[in-house]
Order: structure tokens, then C-alpha cells, then sequence
């Protein structure tokens, strides 16, 4: 009797209750648009003349995170992270805030939601979904800072 096709069905039940038992990626992301529709996207509370030398090639400038802050840095920006669901697959919120060295003041913040995992196993990287697509703190700092 040949135990291969045998095996092969239960492998393949297996994965399928397994898929079964977990939240599907459809339905985390459907969650990641309805979480960014309520405070995703940027926000900018004080917009901010910074010098043509100080951008490069990009039009991007360089602002430390505030743990690498040195006392010369006149800006740096944090990051908050949020988990709705550790593990595979992940669910979370990031927010990051850029704030004036000198007073400490909120510039301006960049709220974002991620879905990351959840596949099948492989050896490919793993699927991820994000709203917006550009609320990181590239996008944030080309909104709070510009030059004249």
C-alpha cells in the first residue's frame, strides 16, 4: 500500500484547519482600512522654513531619532508602536512624531496601520499591507519642513 498520497492529503487538511483557525490576511486588512480611516494620515502643526543646504540630492533632511539625538540636533522624532495582534500574523499601529529639540514641541505626526504575516510558510518574504502607504516619517518630514 503507498502511504505517500496519504500523507500528502493530511498535510494539506492540516494546513487548511490551520488557515482555518487563524484570522485570514483578507480580514486583518480590512481592519487595517477601517482603523486608518479613523486616524491614519498625517498631521502637521507647525510647518517649518528649513535651510536648501540642509536637504540632500533626495530633498529629504536628516533627523535622528530622539535616542540618538545629539545636544547640536535642532529636531528628532519618535516612534510609538501599538500591537493589536502579535505574532504571525501581526497587527499594529505606528505613530511617528517629529518635535523642536529646543521646547520639545509637537511638529507634526504620522499615524499608520500595518498588517505583516499570516502566509502559508515559504521561504518568501512574508506579505504586509499598510495604510497609508506613505505615513512614515519621510512622508511626515517632507510635509513639516520646508525650504523657502
Amino acid at each position: 500500500m503507498n502511504r505517500v498520497p496519504g500523507i500528502g492529503i493530511a498535510a494539506v487538511l492540516l494546513l487548511g484547519a490551520a488557515a482555518c483557525a487563524s484570522v485570514s490576511n483578507s480580514e486583518l486588512d480590512a481592519e487595517v482600512k477601517r482603523l486608518c480611516a479613523t486616524d491614519g494620515g498625517i498631521k502637521v502643526y507647525e510647518k517649518v522654513e528649513y535651510p536648501r543646504e540642509k536637504f540632500d540630492r533626495f530633498g529629504t533632511i536628516d533627523i535622528p531619532p530622539k535616542n540618538y539625538a545629539k545636544a547640536n540636533d535642532l529636531y528628532y522624532y519618535e516612534l510609538e508602536t501599538q500591537y493589536y495582534r502579535r505574532g504571525n500574523p501581526e497587527l499594529r499601529r505606528d505613530r511617528f512624531l517629529i518635535n523642536r529639540a529646543a521646547d520639545h514641541k509637537l511638529l507634526g505626526e504620522a499615524v499608520s496601520y500595518a498588517r505583516r504575516g499570516g502566509d502559508l510558510p515559504s521561504p518568501m518574504h512574508e506579505s504586509s499591507f499598510r495604510c497609508p502607504s506613505d505615513g512614515g516619517v519621510s512622508a511626515l518630514k517632507k510635509q513639516v519642513f520646508w525650504t523657502p
